[in-house]
């Protein structure tokens, strides 16, 4: 096996690294265009079918390519050229969006065929996601990789941030803009791609003899033998389905209490800023803590913030409490997932994290579920009883396991490379 730790892109700083600022310019960019087409999507959907159904049932349809895709994303991302699979994704992007664009400009665009690259454009989201995750491993250090998942958290804070704004003014000057907007951030993505001149694979990469299903199931096979992995499955989606489950459920109640929808919006741009507090003071705790003591530590707030938002009744109490439960989150994220990213073999990169991925995409569609069944049944109160019990009990089940609480700082996260495939 290749010992991954050699062949990482090594500078003094991360902001020195080009291939790593490159994949990360580009990918922030794309992230921005997903989120200006997300908030914009159903907009156009209902105003080109008239109907709150159809338009529920075309964003329903543009998930399904996730789901679909993000298992298969993981084996050919580990099988073939990292950087042509993101250059494929980025010219197959530019291509769906800028055919959503031309055929709305022009009147010709109906609901079937808005579904149709909607799931096909969710797809390559897809393909991309994992290929980039993994293709950062290959240009950063093990002692960068704490801060290099800490910026990551934060491009995505930012790119929460604009989207909706950004989605909105476009939608304003054009109903077709934002998709105009989304091809060019995929270009965006290309072109930084294409100035990567180092490669995103390891040297051997996975036996290409080895069958499709036989790769996929030694992926499972390989978050199932890591403890800290293994363990992070369960616990991650338990936490994404409470964190989920509770902003589904203030946000409904407050539309249900005829809150000013720019209040509302407000709690999400709150959350925002937090994570982006939190992803600025991530690198420094990240190389200063052992990473499992400080993620159990940074997951506390949350469920004390889940706690107090079943006891309050006010607006002014969920923003804060908003606060409290997101600040924190992602210099947990960076110590977890950079500890999990350093131990994995590269030619299992990719397969890894699609695995890992899939288990927080199953739970995503049933927190809005969940939600609506029980603030019709019990009230806000007790919904957010619900989802802060899960997220206790999550917490509790992470804290208690041994190989999260024995995670070290960065600098001895290379001594606990994992050898795959096991020793007889």
């Amino acid at each position: 096996m290749t010992d991954s730790t050699t062949t990482a892109h090594s500078t003094s700083t991360l902001w020195r690294n080009t291939p790593y600022l490159l994949l990360m310019t580009g990918k922030t960019g794309q992230l921005l265009g997903n989120g200006v087409a997300v908030f914009a999507v159903p907009l156009i959907a209902y105003g080109i079918t008239g109907s709150l159904f159809w338009a529920g049932v075309i964003a329903a349809i543009s998930e399904i390519g996730v789901l679909v895709a993000t298992l298969p994303a993981g084996v050919i991302a580990d099988r073939v050229d990292r950087r042509r699979i993101l250059l494929v994704c980025s010219v197959l992007g530019v291509v769906i969006w800028l055919g959503l664009w031309w055929a709305d400009a022009a009147g010709v665009l109906n609901g079937w065929e808005l579904a149709i690259a909607l799931l096909v454009a969710s797809g390559i989201a897809a393909f991309s996601a994992p290929t980039e995750a993994a293709g950062i491993r290959y240009v950063v250090s093990s002692e960068q990789l704490g801060s290099a998942m800490a910026a990551m958290q934060g491009r995505g804070a930012v790119a929460s941030l604009l989207a909706s704004p950004i989605g909105g003014l476009l939608y304003g000057l054009s109903r077709a803009l934002p998709f105009l907007a989304s091809a060019v951030t995929y270009a965006l993505a290309g072109v930084t791609t294409l100035f990567v001149r180092v490669p995103l694979n390891d040297r051997r990469r996975a036996d290409d003899s080895q069958s499709a299903i036989a790769s996929l199931t030694e992926g499972f096979r390989f978050v199932l033998t890591v403890p800290v992995i293994r363990t992070g499955i369960g616990v991650f989606a338990m936490l994404n389905l409470a964190f989920g489950g509770v902003i589904v459920a203030i946000n409904l109640h407050l539309v249900a209490t005829r809150t000013a929808p720019l209040l509302i919006a407000l709690i999400d741009v709150i959350s925002g800023v937090a994570m982006l507090v939190g992803a600025v003071i991530a690198p420094s705790l990240v190389k200063r803590f052992r990473g499992g003591p400080l993620a159990v530590i940074c997951l506390a707030p949350s469920v004390v913030g889940a706690f107090g938002m079943a006891l309050v009744t006010n607006y002014t109490g969920y923003a804060v409490l908003t606060v409290v439960m997101t600040l924190f989150i992602p210099p947990a994220n960076a110590a977890l997932l950079g500890y999990v990213s350093a131990i994995t073999p590269q030619n299992m990169q990719a397969r890894m994290n699609s695995v890992v991925s899939l288990s927080w995409t199953l739970v995503a569609p049933i927190a809005p579920l969940l939600g609506g069944i029980l603030l019709s049944t019990v009230g806000v109160g007790w919904t957010l009883a619900v989802f802060a019990t899960v997220l206790l009990l999550g917490f509790l089940a992470f804290a208690a396991n041994r190989a999260v609480r024995s995670i070290g700082r960065p600098d001895t996260w290379d001594a606990d490379l994992v050898a795959w495939p096991p020793s007889a």
